[in-house]
Order: C-alpha cells, then sequence, then structure tokens
C-alpha cells in the first residue's frame, strides 16, 4: 500500500516592502512521504517571495502535486486562461526539466537550497546558460534547516522582505537571510 501525503496547514503572512505586498494567505501544504520537512519550507519560502506578483494578475499562485508527479512544478502562478506565468520549482532539478519548463511558462523560478547547491550550478548552469526566462535564486541552507526543526502540522509564519533580505518567522524560530542570484 502506498504512504499518502500529510497535509499541513500554514498562516503565512506576508509583507513585501520591496513590492508593497500585505497579505495573509491560508495554505494547505501536501507533503509527499518522500519530501522532506526541508523542502516543504522551502516551497513555502517561494510562495512569499512570489506572493507579490498576485497584485498585477488575475490568477493564482497554486502549489502542484508535489514529487508524486514529475514534470511539474512546485508551485505555478497562471492567469485565468491557464496561461503558466511563472513556473517556480526548488531544488536541484537537471538541466533537461529546467528546459521543458522553459518552454512551458512565460518565466521560470528556480529556488535551490541544499548544502551541495554550488558543485550542483557549477555543472547545470553551463547547460541552462541560454534559457533567457530562467532565474535562479540559492536560498542559504542553515536557515533553512532551522526554519524545518520548527515545522508542524499547523504553522504560522510570517516573512518579511525588505531591501533584499528575508525575515521569518515560523512555529517561534527566527531567521533573516539574503538569497543569492546565481542566473
Amino acid at each position: 500500500m502506498a504512504l499518502s501525503a500529510t497535509v499541513f496547514k500554514a498562516e503565512l503572512g506576508v509583507s513585501d516592502v520591496d513590492h508593497g505586498y500585505y497579505a495573509d494567505h491560508a495554505l494547505t501544504v501536501a507533503r509527499h512521504p518522500s519530501e522532506t520537512d526541508e523542502r516543504m519550507v522551502v516551497r513555502l519560502l517561494a510562495f512569499a517571495l512570489r506572493a507579490h506578483q498576485l497584485r498585477d494578475v488575475d490568477g493564482e499562485l497554486a502549489f502542484g502535486p508535489g514529487l508524486c508527479v514529475p514534470g511539474v512544478a512546485d508551485l505555478q502562478l497562471t492567469d485565468y486562461t491557464g496561461r503558466i506565468l511563472e513556473w517556480i520549482d526548488v531544488g536541484q532539478p537537471d538541466a533537461r526539466g529546467l528546459a521543458k519548463a522553459a518552454g512551458r511558462a512565460d518565466r521560470v523560478l528556480l529556488f535551490p537550497f541544499a548544502a551541495g547547491t554550488h558543485a550542483w550550478w557549477r555543472t547545470v548552469g553551463r547547460r541552462v546558460a541560454g534559457l533567457s526566462n530562467l532565474s535562479v535564486e540559492r536560498i542559504p541552507h542553515q536557515p533553512v534547516r532551522q526554519l524545518a526543526q520548527a515545522v508542524e502540522r499547523r504553522v504560522t509564519a510570517q516573512v518579511v522582505v525588505m531591501g533584499g533580505q528575508v525575515s521569518v518567522t515560523l512555529g517561534g524560530v527566527d531567521v533573516a537571510f539574503t538569497p543569492e542570484p546565481l542566473k
């Protein structure tokens, strides 16, 4: 019998000073049995970092089905016609997957976070250099590890983006970091 996803409820407050976006989001996040808490935290962070786009789009920002369905975005910003405006992934996908995403969406955003990101990027970065609609921002691993330790089935998080720095409070844990642009 296959294991089922674990459902998490998140109350996510976003104060994105850089983009003038302030909103609260009640989110349901399904974590696949093979997904780590770290990866799920980065999906929440990616939502917070891209939520400001909702102000300018008649559409929605939604989580994909996760690791159980290959070739599908972790998050997707779509307009109501179904057009994929932003394909958002976390982790370290292969170059072929990124190229496919770049062909399906107006913009592809990737948020790698693991300790070995720089070694992975030295290999994959060369292969995707020609993808003009791809942006890659590394989330430092240490803050992700700290936040993952505070994850519970019901969690409240506050994310503040100001001057490029991201401050996060999740389950009583406070961290701050600046995403590192790789592409």
